[in-house]
């Protein structure tokens, strides 16, 4: 963790002060995770955070804001997702979560997993440990009965080959980290790949990760704006925003650790830009996509 953040209230976040932007009633983080060291690192993961428990992402809750929360199964831990079950058990009904598959996965578990409140499946093409680009249609087809989206992340050079077979994908595409284009990027084949996708109501976005984007490292980088408001302009509908809390690539020195309080003012600049109210985006498009109850 950078050394100027170790006594903020939070931890793995810098800063202390509440954000500007006050959030809605029922405002969703939409991508966070919680690591545990009881369980172990996969063969291969390459980000291996420190503990972040419930507890300590509460206390970004009680700072920033949110209420509700989606957690996802990191790449550290591969398809074992019982770090991530047990945040979900904590968090209870105002939780949901996306878990990572292996594929030898039964029916009975897949409902199992359902009960607990997952709703997704992540295939992390960037870091993750398990699937491959060949896993796509077939791990979209064995959640389709279930209602389950697929969460992808990989490089923008991969998205473009597979633009063809995400057009076939059976059940709606979740694209995290603003779908890994850089600013400087806007107007590529990849970014327009995305466009398109958004466009047909086939996919969804996350405005999470900004820090992973920018040349700059950091959510502050001006280059992020249009990034932001060309997703939210083509489809407002389809934008969602995530913390991407506990921040483990900054707990590995890639980045400088967040102000969260900062990423949520971000965001509000971004909506006011596209014109977009942010109860769309915090409150209604989570509800739709990970069936929260209607507030």
């Amino acid at each position: 963790m950078s050394s100027d953040c170790t006594a903020t209230p939070v931890r793995f976040s810098c800063g202390s002060a509440a954000p500007r932007a006050v959030l809605p009633n029922g405002a969703c983080d939409c991508h966070m995770h919680v690591y545990d060291s009881r369980y172990p690192a996969a063969a291969g993961a390459r980000l291996l955070p420190p503990d972040a428990s419930v507890s300590d992402y509460r206390a970004l809750q009680r700072r920033i804001g949110t209420t509700r929360t989606v957690l996802v199964t990191p790449s550290t831990y591969g398809a074992d997702n019982r770090s991530m079950l047990l945040g979900l058990e904590a968090l209870g009904p105002q939780a949901r979560g996306v878990a990572v598959l292996d594929g030898s996965e039964g029916e009975a578990e897949l409902e199992r997993l359902h009960a607990l409140g997952v709703r997704g499946v992540r295939l992390n093409l960037s870091l993750g440990v398990t699937g491959t680009a060949a896993s796509i249609l077939p791990l979209a087809h064995r959640i389709a009965p279930l209602g389950w989206h697929l969460q992808l992340l990989m490089p923008a050079d991969l998205l473009v080959t597979l633009g063809p077979v995400l057009h076939r994908v059976p059940v709606p595409l979740v694209f995290d980290h603003f779908g890994r284009i850089a600013p400087d990027a806007i107007g590529h084949a990849p970014h327009t790949l995305l466009l398109d996708l958004l466009q047909s109501a086939r996919a969804w976005i996350k405005l999470s990760g900004g820090y992973l984007v920018s040349t700059q490292r950091t959510v502050e980088d001006p280059a992020l704006d249009a990034l932001a408001a060309s997703y939210l302009r083509c489809a407002p509908d389809r934008v969602l925003w995530g913390s991407d809390w506990p921040h483990a690539t900054a707990s590995a020195g890639v980045q400088p650790m967040p102000d969260d309080a900062r990423q949520i003012d971000r965001l509000h600049d971004w909506m006011q830009q596209a014109s977009v109210p942010p109860r769309r985006v915090l409150v209604d498009n989570p509800q739709a996509l990970y069936g929260f109850s209607p507030l």
